[in-house]
């Protein structure tokens, strides 16, 4: 009775680990069915069809418990992103003050695209030149597409 038991709840535990850490992988979901299955046929097989019924029942419902318990205990939120993301891909470098004529620095390679410093705040840029080494000052000469031009100050 006593491995019964255990693979009783070995299979719990590896129902919520498919539930709560490996969802859509499916390896805990199969070893809580060995688990489940080897339990109901030693039941069966050691102590009768009384015993291996209510081994079954007693399966289903500590199953449905496991379940039950692992989707509201607000399990999910200690895997959940906290980070608030503040940035928004529809902000324009103009509604962050950014003016023709300001300067700047590459921070990588514009070829012919890349990301610049302009007074702080990184935006991604598209040069006129063909490339522009990193490290490169360069000025606003205009907007594209929520991307900053910027041209070489020789």
């Amino acid at each position: 009775m006593f491995f019964i038991i255990l693979l009783i709840l070995f299979g719990v535990l590896f129902l919520v680990a498919e539930i709560v850490l490996l969802p859509g992988i499916s390896i805990g979901g199969i070893l809580a069915l060995v688990c489940y299955g080897s339990s109901i046929y030693m039941a069966f097989r050691d102590y009768g069809p009384l015993t291996g019924a209510v081994v079954t029942v007693a399966i289903l419902v500590l199953s449905a418990g496991a379940t039950i318990v692992s989707l509201r205990a607000k399990t999910w939120q200690r895997f959940s992103l906290k980070q608030q993301i503040d940035s928004s891909s529809m902000r324009t470098p103009e509604e962050d003050n950014v003016r023709i004529g300001d300067r700047g620095v590459t921070l990588s390679r514009l070829s012919p695209m890349g990301k610049v410093d302009i007074g702080g705040r990184i935006y991604e840029a598209k040069s006129l030149d063909r490339y522009v080494d990193p490290r490169s000052e360069v000025e606003v000469v205009g907007f594209e597409n929520f991307n900053v031009i910027v041209r070489v100050i020789k």
